[in-house]
């Protein structure tokens, strides 16, 4: 036995016993959807935690890129004061430079840079620089925010900071109470391509030190909206998607696509047909991840044990995220992570899509050499 069924301990165990206490059904019956028979699974608690690094400002200065617009000025000739916008290049045009490149330098060593240059033209070549404008560093905040969109980063910035610049989450008023829109416990953010283990609940609502992290040039920051009721079939499968959720849904019925087992002829004996899977889908490793981003629970059972009669179907919730992997895994922790780097980044990029007018389609990498 393998060390990722060690791992697990007794919650793929317990699902086959489950299974064990099912109709006996035959694998070629025709399968009656919601009214398969349903049991929960045990499930593995899993806690993340802030690297404490995450909470210093970091020591490295603003540095220019395109987009960036500076105010410049020679302190002999008042008349020569102009805003100089960093281009696609990186460089700037003022006075009589032909361009100066300053991608990547700080104002001091642009300052030192244009004195330099401009010295070559005229006497005494003292300049002032000033940043007017931020268009090279940005951080995207999206979702239940009552002013979504991109923010610029000019300096170091507290994700307190950040959230209250973007109006905060927002809230449904009414005559009775004030109802929060945005889904804390779900909210994240992706640095590089990486979940940050931001708990947005215990910032917000326990005002939590410890979770006020500075954001970077680049962060995704994502609050999604308490109304949404979804599911999420991501990893190895033919079309990963979001299932609006319904009453009664189950794993099968949402990797089958909502519509039940009766559609699909994988199921029954005889011949091999991977159905709603990738040609190297690992089934018997199907991953359920629910509750919160930060504390979530997670549970590995046997899809094709239970399709097959072997064991119990299992009940969804809003909110679940399945995911289907390409190869078995050895560790519980290293497979959670895959999972939730592949669900923020696949809705990053959605949402990054939308608020740029693109159409949204759910699109899933599968992760490789994960084992």
């Amino acid at each position: 036995m393998n060390r990722f069924f060690l791992a697990v301990g007794g919650v793929l165990l317990l699902a086959v016993c489950a299974g064990c206490r099912s109709t006996g059904e035959h694998p070629g019956a025709k399968a009656k959807g919601p009214q398969r028979p349903t049991a929960t699974p045990a499930m593995v608690s899993i806690t993340n935690s802030l690297d404490p690094a995450l909470l210093q400002p970091g020591e490295a200065e603003f540095t220019l890129g395109p987009g960036d617009a500076l105010e410049i000025e020679m302190w002999s000739n008042p008349l020569s004061r102009a805003v100089a916008l960093v281009g696609p290049d990186g460089k700037i045009y003022y006075n009589l430079l032909p361009g100066l490149d300053v991608w990547g330098l700080t104002l001091a060593q642009t300052q030192a840079r244009l004195e330099q240059e401009l010295g070559k033209y005229v006497h005494s070549a003292h300049v002032s620089v000033t940043l007017r404008a931020v268009g090279s560093k940005y951080v995207w905040v999206l979702g239940r925010l009552n002013k979504p969109g991109l923010y610029p980063l000019t300096g170091p910035t507290t994700l307190l900071e950040l959230m209250a610049e973007a109006g905060g989450p927002s809230h449904a008023v009414t005559q009775v109470s004030s109802e929060n829109l945005a889904d804390l416990r779900h909210s994240f953010i992706v640095r590089d391509g990486q979940f940050l283990p931001v708990d947005f609940f215990r910032l917000f609502h326990g005002g939590d030190p410890s979770q006020n992290i500075y954001v970077r040039p680049g962060d995704f920051i994502y609050v999604p909206s308490t109304l949404s009721q979804e599911v999420y079939v991501l990893g190895a499968v033919r079309i990963p998607a979001a299932l609006p959720y319904t009453e009664g849904m189950t794993l099968v019925s949402a990797i089958a696509g909502g519509s039940g087992l009766e559609r699909y002829s994988w199921i029954a004996a005889g011949g091999y047909d991977p159905g709603p899977f990738a040609k190297d889908a690992w089934p018997s490793h199907v991953a359920i991840l629910r509750g919160s981003l930060v504390t979530p629970r997670m549970t590995v059972v046997d899809f094709n044990a239970i399709v097959h009669g072997r064991a119990l179907d299992v009940p969804l919730e809003p909110g679940d995220i399945i995911y289907v992997p390409n190869s078995p895994f050895t560790t519980i922790k290293r497979y959670f992570n895959i999972i939730l780097n592949t669900f923020v980044t696949t809705v990053a990029a959605n949402e990054g899509i939308r608020a740029g007018g693109g159409q949204v389609t759910v699109g899933v990498s599968v992760p490789l050499g994960t084992r």
